[in-house]
């Protein structure tokens, strides 16, 4: 069965721009929430399987949908959190020291940044969510997630079996409050 995933990314972090902020628990912009949540209502299908990330970003776009769309109960998935950027958490990308950007870019696979999560582990997590994502019968799942999380999935579908490198990491996300729709082949129906 050929399924169909939509990528939604969560309404813009209340950040200061230039920090990072991968698994910080950041709050969303309300405004910004509900307006996300209202599109999506509106172009979703009747049956669709939602999950989202634990993150607050994420919770909040999950309640407002769920707030507006009662029949779509979304579930807490932990594999759907962004990257672990470890002590980079928190700390403007012009903080971080050169030679550790560096050694990131050049090993973007199998480099821990800032001592958090490297990619390989990253990308190992994601799949393993899509290949539970088709587990049930709705055709269409729902993940709200984070940028780095769909670049994840179409780095996927396009190279399951390569290494990433830096000067290959190029993978579009969708704007915060947007989504993507991916389709896939359901590992169940191969």
């Amino acid at each position: 069965m050929t399924r169909r995933l939509w990528l939604v990314r969560h309404a813009a972090p209340l950040v200061a721009p230039g920090i990072c902020y991968g698994r910080l628990d950041l709050a969303a912009d309300a405004q910004a929430t509900r307006q996300a949540a209202q599109a999506l209502a509106e172009a979703l299908p009747a049956r669709a399987a939602v999950r989202h990330s634990p993150l607050r970003r994420c919770v909040q776009l999950a309640e407002a949908l769920q707030a507006l769309r009662p029949e779509l109960r979304s579930q807490p998935d932990a594999r759907l959190q962004e990257m672990d950027f470890g002590a980079w958490e928190g700390q403007p990308w012009e903080a971080v020291p050169r030679a550790e950007l560096d050694a990131w870019a050049g090993d973007l696979h199998g480099y821990a940044p800032g001592g958090g999560e490297p990619l390989a582990a990253m990308l190992a997590r994601i799949a393993g969510a899509l290949d539970a994502s088709g587990e049930g019968e709705e055709a269409d799942v729902v993940w709200i997630t984070h940028a780095g999380v769909a670049r994840c999935v179409h780095w996927l579908r396009a190279h399951p079996q390569k290494t990433a490198t830096a000067a290959q990491w190029t993978q579009a996300a969708p704007a915060p409050g947007q989504w993507t729709i991916a389709r896939w082949e359901d590992p169940a129906s191969r």
